[in-house]
């Protein structure tokens, strides 16, 4: 697991109300987490502050995007290397 998928891991940890019986790994499906949406959109704040990126979410439309741990992870390096590209 690389650097980005453990901080992001360790954010979701950090913002659950009931911890998981499982280990988290990129594989894990969110909606199987018991994450709250309250929850969910302080987890995005701490990534956007934690990666200085931007993520475009919206519960209705980017549901299909945020499935796993996994999908969030790509996510994030995608956005980082738009923003590396663009200060380039």
């Amino acid at each position: 697991m690389d650097d980005v998928a453990e901080k992001i891991i360790s954010i979701l940890k950090s913002n659950m109300q009931d911890q998981p019986e499982a280990e988290l790994t990129e594989a894990s499906v969110l909606t199987e987490l018991g994450i709250e949406s309250l929850d969910f959109a302080v987890i995005i704040f701490d990534m956007e502050d934690t990666f200085g990126i931007e993520i475009p979410f919206d519960a209705s439309e980017s549901a299909d995007d945020f499935k796993t741990i996994g999908d969030i992870v790509n996510i994030v390096k995608k956005l980082q290397a738009e923003k590396n590209s663009a200060t380039a």
